[in-house]
């Protein structure tokens, strides 16, 4: 009996979830439509803005 390969099978798993992710971030930028991309992989952008 032939011995299974997991790491194709893990590649193959990666391979969808990044082609899901790329997606997702594709909807997200045609429905934002004109606004400002938002930072990736959960970063926080920081506007300073000085009171005077």
């Amino acid at each position: 009996m032939a011995k299974p390969n997991y790491s194709f099978e893990k590649r193959k798993k990666e391979l969808e979830r990044t082609k899901k992710k790329d997606e997702k971030k594709q909807r997200k930028l045609e429905r934002g439509g004109d606004e400002a991309e938002s930072p990736e992989d959960g970063e926080e952008s920081e506007t300073v803005t000085e009171e005077t």
